[in-house]
């Protein structure tokens, strides 16, 4: 008989020593494994967003280059819808000849259309302005002061804002033909200046600032009106300026609310412009809708950070 236990104890040291490389591999393998997969992960995602940004901006483009071609090349491309010949209608994303044509006939020779664009400015400025000196007093006061019936009339505010326009539609024509502003920019202007959408927006940003500002500003001696002016708005000035860009995207889109309370033809918006142009014309209609569209690009382009942290705030202190 003799004692095996220095050679055991000698195996198992051994034993040990050889699974150390090995767990060690095997945790630089399953490092790499991971990396791997996350790369392969953000590679799938980019992939994604790129292929639905494509989407997404395809119609765009398509007005672009559509806007770039000629009215003969219209024609050859459409004659199958225009003559009603037999065939398919073709495209190209680059025209055999671009030329600025479109842009220039509508610039320079069609006074409608900068009378339509002026009306639209008219509009959104005299809009914007109006829900921002109705709207934004309107929120403070839901936001900061407790009232009687204060919940049941911010209710109503709030199911007003999810009515469709043709639901309210014959209660705004029979109350506007009663004030004698059918056919003028009024009959427009009026009911957009008292929409519930900025109050709902902007009463989210001032309820996102503590209570105990306000107090504390009280006993400083400020009056309400300080309060509101030097605590409420820069506080809350993501929201407004949220409020502002959404509306603006909505007022110059405007088409339901012209078409139904202005006949004259001249006091149109830019928006209904387009559907007057026939298929005849479809380069300058891809012109016109390329002008209208770079307006509405430049305004998120200026806005767009201010857009941005308005909502997310509004979202995160409701």
């Amino acid at each position: 008989m003799y004692d095996n236990s220095f050679y055991n104890g000698s195996s198992e040291w051994q034993l040990t020593e050889i699974s150390r490389p090995l767990s060690g591999r095997f945790e630089m393998d399953e490092i790499k494994l991971r990396k791997i997969w996350h790369r392969g992960t953000k590679l799938l995602q980019l992939t994604a967003v790129l292929v639905l940004g494509l989407l997404i901006c395809l119609p765009v483009l398509l007005l672009f280059f559509g806007s770039l071609a000629d009215s003969i090349e219209w024609t050859e491309r459409m004659r199958p819808l225009l003559g009603n010949t037999e065939g398919y209608i073709s495209w190209k994303w680059i025209p055999d000849y671009p030329t600025l044509e479109n842009f220039r006939e509508l610039l320079f020779l069609t006074p409608e259309f900068l009378a339509l664009f002026w009306n639209s400015m008219k509009l959104s400025a005299c809009i914007l302005a109006g829900q921002l000196l109705v709207g934004v007093p309107s929120a403070w006061c839901f936001a900061v002061y407790d009232f009687k019936g204060k919940n049941i009339l911010f209710s109503v505010y709030v199911i007003l804002m999810l009515l469709p326009f043709q639901v309210t539609m014959l209660a705004r024509y029979l109350v506007l033909n009663g004030m004698g502003l059918l056919d003028t920019h009024a009959a427009v202007i009026l009911p957009a200046v008292f929409s519930t959408f900025p109050v709902f927006l902007v009463y989210r940003g001032f309820r996102g600032i503590p209570r105990e500002l306000y107090e504390v500003a009280r006993i400083d001696g400020a009056g309400e009106w300080m309060i509101f002016r030097r605590i409420g708005l820069p506080l809350a000035e993501g929201s407004v300026m949220a409020a502002f860009v959404l509306g603006f995207f909505e007022v110059w889109n405007l088409m339901e609310e012209p078409l139904a309370f202005l006949k004259d033809m001249s006091l149109w918006p830019l928006s209904l412009y387009l559907p007057e142009i026939g298929a005849d014309r479809a380069g300058r209609a891809c012109a016109a809708s390329v002008l209208t569209l770079a307006v509405s690009l430049q305004i998120f382009g200026v806005f767009r950070d201010s857009l941005e942290q308005g909502i997310v705030s509004s979202a995160l202190k409701g």
